[in-house]
C-alpha cells in the first residue's frame, strides 16, 4: 500500500513534464493502463484474505481517482496552452474583407432546355420522356426505318446488343406516348441522343427536342406555324421567318428541312413533316380519322445561336470560365 501512495507523487511528476496530449496520454498508461501498477494490484485482490480485500480494493481506488485527477488537471493546462498558441500564432483580421462566394449557374443547354420546354407549355404542348436506351422496334422498325436502312448501319448508331441501341433520335418516346395515350396529342420529347460523329460542330452524344401533334384537322400550315412561333419568341425576334424545302424523312411523309432567316440569309435549323400512316397504324391511330405531324429540332444548334457560340466543344469540357458566363441568364 506504501508503494501504491508513492505512485501518486510519480505520476504528478511525470505528468507535469508533459508538453502535449500524446506525450500525456503515454504517462497514464504507465500508471492506469493495462499492465500498469494498479491493474496489476487489482489482480492482486484475489490472493489476499478475505477480510483484507475491502480496505484494500478501496485503497486502491482511491490512488487511482488520485491519479486520474492529477491527469484531467494536466491535460486541462495542456489544452489551454494549445488554444492560446493559436490565438497568438493564427490569429484572423476581422478588418479585412470578406472573400467572395461564387454562386453557380445552371449550363447553357440546361438554360436552353428549360426555356424551350417553356415556351412550348405555353402553347398547350405536354412533356414526355423516354429511355435512352431503346429496343430495336421503337428506335427504328415502328417509325418506319426498314432493316435496310442507313441510319441502322453500325457507323451511324451505338449498338448495346443486336436487339438495343443508345437512341439516336427521341422520336421513340412518341412512339411510346402514343400508344399510351389517345388522340388528340400534342406532346414535345427534348432529351439526350447518341450517334457515332464528332467534330467542332457535332457530338457523339447531343440534344434534341421533337415536337408531335396529332388531331383531326392538323396540317402542313399548323406545323410551319408552330415551329415559325417558337422560332420568333425562342430568339424573341417577330421578324424571323422560316421556310420549307422539300426532303425524305422514313417517318414523315411530306417530309421537310427547316430553314430559318438568319443574318441575311438561311440557316438550316431541323426537320420536319406529316406523320407517315404506317407510324399511325404502328400505334392503331385510325389515319382515316386522325393525322398529324412531327418536327425536330438541335438543341445545341439553337444555344450556340442563341449565345453566339461557335464552338461545341466547349459545351463538354466543364470550363468554368466559359460556364459562369451563363450565371446572370
Amino acid at each position: 500500500m506504501n508503494h501504491l501512495k508513492e505512485l501518486i507523487e510519480l505520476a504528478k511528476k511525470d505528468f507535469e513534464g508533459c508538453k502535449t496530449l500524446t506525450e500525456l496520454d503515454n504517462a497514464k498508461s504507465k500508471y492506469i493502463g493495462k499492465t500498469g501498477p494498479l491493474t496489476e494490484a487489482m489482480r492482486g485482490l484475489s490472493k489476499l484474505p478475505n477480510e483484507e480485500k475491502p480496505k484494500v480494493g478501496a485503497f486502491i481506488n482511491e490512488v487511482k481517482q488520485s491519479i486520474e485527477a492529477l491527469l484531467n488537471n494536466r491535460k486541462d493546462v495542456i489544452q489551454k496552452e494549445v488554444m492560446l498558441s493559436q490565438l497568438k500564432n493564427e490569429y484572423i483580421d476581422v478588418t479585412l474583407p470578406g472573400l467572395k462566394q461564387s454562386e453557380g449557374s445552371l449550363h447553357p443547354i440546361s438554360l436552353t432546355m428549360n426555356r424551350v420546354e417553356s415556351i412550348f407549355h405555353s402553347i398547350g404542348f405536354d412533356l414526355a420522356t423516354g429511355p435512352e436506351i431503346e429496343d430495336d422496334y421503337h428506335n427504328f422498325t415502328a417509325l418506319n426505318i426498314p432493316e435496310s436502312h442507313p441510319a441502322r448501319a453500325m457507323h451511324d448508331t451505338f449498338y448495346i446488343n443486336k436487339n438495343h441501341v443508345l437512341r439516336t433520335h427521341t422520336s421513340p418516346v412518341q412512339v411510346r406516348y402514343m400508344n399510351d395515350n389517345k388522340p388528340p396529342l400534342k406532346v414535345i420529347s427534348p432529351g439526350r441522343v447518341y450517334r457515332v460523329d464528332s467534330d467542332a460542330t457535332h457530338s457523339p452524344m447531343f440534344h434534341q427536342v421533337e415536337g408531335l401533334w396529332v388531331d383531326k384537322n392538323v396540317n402542313f400550315a399548323n406545323l410551319k406555324g408552330v415551329v415559325q412561333d417558337f422560332l420568333q419568341k425562342f430568339f424573341e425576334d417577330n421578324d424571323l421567318t422560316i421556310r420549307f424545302r422539300p426532303s425524305f424523312f422514313p417517318f414523315t411523309e411530306p417530309s421537310a428541312e427547316i430553314d430559318m432567316s438568319w443574318n441575311g440569309g438561311w440557316l438550316e435549323i431541323g426537320g420536319c413533316g406529316m406523320v407517315h400512316p404506317k407510324v399511325l397504324n404502328q400505334v392503331n391511330i385510325n389515319t382515316e380519322e386522325f393525322q398529324g405531324f412531327a418536327f425536330g429540332l438541335g438543341v445545341e444548334r439553337l444555344t450556340m445561336l442563341k449565345y453566339n457560340i461557335d464552338d461545341l466543344r466547349p459545351f463538354f469540357t466543364n470550363d468554368l470560365r466559359f460556364l459562369k458566363q451563363f450565371g446572370d441568364q
